[in-house]
């Protein structure tokens, strides 16, 4: 996969899709899984159900950068890791600035070397102090949180159990505290914390190195440090989103698909917004059956994006794509990312009518989709532009493409195992 905003989608609109779509593993899972897996100063970590995503990439040559040795095999999607080597406690600027997630890294660097340095922090357009309250919590734990000119350098006095709390139940600063406090001596309680499957699948797979934790998915986390965490094998559970976004599509052109590794569960209140559009679930084992009636209108819908299980923001670009095929008027409110409506002046060029006040927007359907030159701002945005392409009339071009591929992998091959007319280009 090529990075730079030299890729792009091209789609044409107007098939139903129907077959048999495979869901990827889950990206936020897999990334605290490759810092968690650091934490083990012997023996080698076997991940699979490893998405083959840009951000995997980044985390691997970052986890490279700090000394690990690590071997991706893609064609068996498993990704082996051996971290007794970890010799470097600097997070590279050039590598920590595309890859949001390299403070996943922080707590392994603490606990394996004394130490994390990290260059050129900030590189996250959705804002910069949701990095603080990670800082702050290393801090409760006995680190010390010294600020320089472009870098931060986090030095483990004596790390120690304590009681930590989260201002917002964010995911990747519950599983950091997490990482951070199964090493470190006593009792650290946390808070307000996440209650995403995929933190569940980090505890998960943090108990099996050896952890001590309980409490995943009450909100309130308490771990009992342990002196070492051995490497495991763990498969990755499936991405949730990805399953949404399939889902979405299949809802979007009126098809039938079935989704293999999807869990309906998973997809919290996305799974009955989407069922008051109009769409038809039916869970058998590990496969997940979506269909629309195509004969039947698009229902309009009232969403707002909350923490999980609540309507994620993930899928409100994808949602809003929806939203503009619908009989009347919906409405979305996004609660927790200022900037995420970037997606209304793309879809109102492809014929859409969408009003944005602030954090709400109004989208009014059913609107006939035509096909244009359109750019994704963000992984989000460009999904939800290569979902409003499957219905639109003509042929819809995404710039940026690199950016939809931060997040799914072969998503241009798995729409087109579908019947969509989808390819991933790269103009010379």
């Amino acid at each position: 996969m090529s990075m730079g905003p030299q890729v792009r989608y091209r789609v044409r609109g107007g098939r139903e899709l129907r077959g048999t779509a495979f869901i990827q593993g889950a990206k936020n899972a897999v990334l605290p899984m490759i810092g968690s897996a650091l934490l083990a100063a012997e023996g080698r970590t076997v991940l699979r159900n490893v998405p083959i995503i840009e951000d995997v990439r980044r985390a691997i040559e970052l986890a490279e950068s700090v000394g690990a040795r690590v071997e991706f095999h893609e064609s068996e999607r498993t990704l082996v890791i051996d971290a007794s080597t970890l010799s470097s406690p600097v997070l590279p600027e050039e590598i920590a600035r595309r890859f949001r997630g390299s403070f996943l890294f922080v707590p392994a660097l603490l606990h394996r070397l004394g130490e994390a340095i990290i260059e050129g922090v900030g590189g996250c357009n959705l804002g910069v102090r949701a990095l603080d309250f990670h800082y702050r919590g290393f801090a409760r734990l006995g680190a010390d949180v010294v600020e320089g000119d472009g870098y931060k350098h986090i030095k483990v006095g004596r790390l120690q159990g304590a009681h930590l709390y989260l201002d917002t139940p964010s995911h990747t600063g519950t599983e950091n505290l997490i990482m951070a406090a199964v090493l470190a001596p006593g009792t650290t309680v946390i808070e307000n914390c996440a209650l995403e499957p995929e933190v569940l699948d980090v505890i998960e797979f943090l108990s099996k190195m050896g952890a001590k934790i309980s409490g995943g998915g009450t909100g309130f986390i308490t771990v009992e440090g342990v002196d070492r965490l051995t490497a495991v094998e763990h498969t990755v559970m499936p991405d949730r989103i990805d399953a949404g976004v399939f889902a979405i599509a299949a809802a979007a052109t009126g098809g039938e698909v079935s989704l293999v590794g999807a869990n309906l569960e998973h997809l919290g209140v996305a799974r009955w917004k989407l069922e008051q559009m109009g769409v038809e679930f039916t869970q058998q084992g590990a496969v997940l059956h979506v269909r629309r009636d195509p004969g039947l209108r698009v229902k309009p819908i009232n969403a707002i994006t909350c923490p999980y299980p609540g309507f994620a923001t993930d899928l409100q670009s994808p949602l809003m794509a929806l939203a503009c095929l619908a009989d009347g008027e919906s409405y979305i409110h996004e609660s927790i990312y200022d900037g995420r409506f970037r997606l209304a002046d793309e879809l109102s060029r492809m014929g859409a009518q969408i009003k944005v006040e602030g954090t709400r927007a109004t989208i009014y359907g059913p609107r006939d989709l035509k096909g244009t030159a359109v750019e994704a701002h963000d992984l989000r945005t460009g999904i939800a532009l290569v979902l409003a392409g499957l219905v639109a009339e003509g042929e819809t071009v995404v710039g940026q493409g690199y950016l939809v591929d931060r997040g799914h992998a072969q998503i241009a091959e798995r729409l087109a195992a579908l019947g969509a007319d989808v390819r991933r280009e790269i103009p010379v």
